[in-house]
């Protein structure tokens, strides 16, 4: 194990991902306009297209650079060295920096690389996601007009610095307004998933639904569920740790998707909790606060954690003469929650880390009563940082006392990384050669004998080995 695993609990800075993020952006940038330039010299239509557009006129950093050009996919490809055809029938290419580190095995993955899309329009949405026909075209007015929400259909010159903008994003960026193209209910036909991101595109920049736009979320929320569930879950994650995690699942609660997507979650509101332990109100209402205490940035598991951490309240309530009780609920939870990983695909290593959140939230009350071993175990827990940042929101979401934390931070600055993990002192191949025989009881033995070290009781091979004898007699 890594001796600076356990140094001290990392510290999410904002700033140094921050500025990390801008430097990234500002390259792809450079290589966006130059695209953008190159494309135009030979004599095509070229623009920035799409969010980073809107987050440029925001003054925002964007995430991402996209073009949009008349030039069709071949002449991309025939244009720039180094491309990747990921949606050539789409008029998708991906252009790669060639100032970024070279190509690999693992192909695009690892560099700097712009999207690339030729103007079209589409015809048919059978599986309610991709277009059955796509028609390229010479004029931007007909891409934009297939695209989502004004806010996101506007295209820019960064050469002359000329807006493009058919569709009164602008209009719709000034009024603080999420609104689609055209006719929303068939916008979200087309991409059921933009209901989605209507939801996200409010929470993350504070802005209200255009009331046309919001009915039909209202009316066609239930088509949600033909969505696959891997772009549901990428969509909920982005929504989780965007920055504004609480305004997104009021929003989701409001327009009706919670219950399609989560109805997990949408089940917690209205559940009573005891007063003298959660003043904040109901279930629902502590977990947003949760989530609104959290760190940012915000990795994935911990957020998806702190979002399900109380999910087996609502099957476990129960009003008891002395107050309400939750008895069992972690336990619940550990398996509701392992139903909806499963149920949104996530990964075996994404799954077990959301799992252990869950699982251990609640260990967190008992810290001052541990034996030494005991704490030093939790301490060691894989991404312990993660399970004391949920139980840092936990406690700023109901009662506000932070003492247990401060306590770990102290523990985890005082005590070096050896004396919490460390090598073990005996081994079943030590209690073999001393005469053991190989069987349950080892383990059993060994527990005994780290129980000791962790403690200070044992510092030494010998001193284990005599500890067993003395402990555990041969058979």
């Amino acid at each position: 194990m890594s001796s600076g695993k356990f140094r001290n609990v990392r510290q999410y800075d904002g700033e140094q991902v921050a500025r990390t993020c801008a430097r990234i952006c500002a390259m792809s940038k450079d290589h966006a306009i130059t695209i953008v330039q190159t494309l135009r010299q030979k004599g095509f239509s070229a623009y920035l297209a799409g969010g980073c557009v809107r987050d440029m006129l925001l003054d925002r950093e964007p995430r991402d650079y996209d073009v949009a050009t008349s030039a069709l996919p071949d002449d991309v490809m025939n244009i720039f060295p180094e491309t990747y055809a990921v949606g050539v029938q789409f008029g998708v290419v991906l252009v790669a920096d060639p100032s970024s580190p070279s190509a690999t095995d693992a192909g695009k993955r690892g560099r700097r690389t712009v999207e690339v899309a030729t103007f079209r329009s589409d015809h048919g949405y059978t599986d309610g996601r991709r277009p059955d026909e796509v028609r390229f075209s010479r004029d931007p007015r007909e891409d934009v007009a297939r695209r989502d929400f004004t806010i996101n259909g506007m295209m820019l010159d960064p050469i002359g610095g000329e807006v493009l903008d058919y569709v009164g994003g602008r209009d719709d960026l000034k009024a603080g307004v999420v609104r689609t193209i055209g006719d929303p209910a068939l916008r979200f036909a087309e991409d059921k998933l933009r209901m989605l991101r209507a939801v996200r595109f409010a929470a993350g920049f504070e802005y209200g639904i255009e009331p046309r736009t919001l009915s039909a979320i209202h009316r066609f929320a239930n088509d949600i569920q033909v969505v696959s569930r891997e772009r549901v879950r990428d969509e909920l994650t982005r929504m989780l740790t965007d920055g504004h995690p609480r305004t997104a699942f009021q929003w989701l609660d409001q327009t009706g998707l919670l219950k399609e997507v989560l109805p997990e979650i949408a089940a917690m509101k209205g559940v009573e909790q005891p007063a003298e332990f959660h003043p904040e109100g109901d279930v629902f209402v502590h977990t947003l606060m949760v989530l609104e205490n959290l760190p940012q940035p915000c990795p994935p598991e911990l957020a998806w954690g702190a979002l399900l951490h109380d999910v087996g309240k609502p099957a476990t309530f129960r009003r008891a003469p002395e107050r309400i009780r939750f008895d069992g609920h972690v336990e619940v939870g550990v398996t509701i929650a392992r139903e909806i990983c499963r149920r949104l695909r996530f990964s075996t290593g994404e799954t077990e880390q959301v799992i252990a959140l869950v699982e251990n939230h609640m260990r967190f009350g008992h810290v001052t009563r541990m034996k030494e071993s005991t704490l030093k175990r939790f301490l060691r827990l894989p991404k312990f940082d993660e399970h004391l940042a949920l139980h840092r929101a936990d406690s700023l979401a109901s009662h506000r006392n932070l003492s247990t934390y401060d306590l770990l931070q102290e523990k985890l600055r005082e005590i070096p990384p050896q004396q919490i993990a460390p090598a073990p002192l005996a081994t079943g191949d030590d209690l073999i050669r001393a005469g053991y025989k190989p069987g349950p009881r080892f383990r059993e033995i060994l527990e005994a004998v780290e129980d000791a070290q962790l403690e200070g009781r044992l510092s030494s091979r010998g001193a284990a080995l005599e500890f067993v004898r003395a402990n555990f007699p041969p058979e």
